[in-house]
């Protein structure tokens, strides 16, 4: 009688469970650049001068649309979604524009590092790219209309 109880109880139980997270994709999603954080040991966080001038668009059909600073271009993603909010990421190679923009630090470091992401995780709406090896991470949030 009491083996039966405890089996009810752990059917019910696991009835009641949250189901599982639907997985996040991103196609079709826009961002706008926060910051770099460079890996522990690395200089401190770069921020962009000019946050609406970084962006990046996963369009449909594995095509990335994207600005660096004053440059714009075009390029390549693939994603497998490894979990509920993340997974594996390909970007590149990144077709640019070669404008001669203002002094910023991350407009020429982002182009360099672009093909070198490996991963993505959504946190808190925000966009979170990780470099391989861990040597950083770019942090991205919703980008505006």
């Amino acid at each position: 009688m009491r083996v039966t109880a405890i089996l009810a109880t752990t059917v019910f139980l696991a009835g009641c469970a949250a189901p599982p997270a639907t997985p996040v994709k991103l196609d079709d999603t826009r961002w706008t650049l926060v910051a770099f954080a460079p890996a522990a040991g690395g200089t401190g966080e770069l921020r962009p001068a000019r946050p609406d001038q970084y962006r990046l668009e996963f369009l449909p059909a594995g095509r990335l649309a994207a600005q660096i600073d004053c440059n714009r271009g075009s390029g390549t993603w693939r994603s497998t979604v490894t979990e509920a909010h993340g997974g594996t990421l390909t970007l590149g190679p990144l077709a640019l524009t070669r404008m001669l923009c203002p002094p910023d630090p991350l407009g020429q470091r982002l182009p360099q590092d672009i093909e070198n992401v490996a991963s993505w995780r959504l946190v808190d709406g925000r966009l979170y790219l990780d470099l391989a090896g861990q040597a950083g991470t770019y942090v991205w949030k919703p980008a505006q209309s």
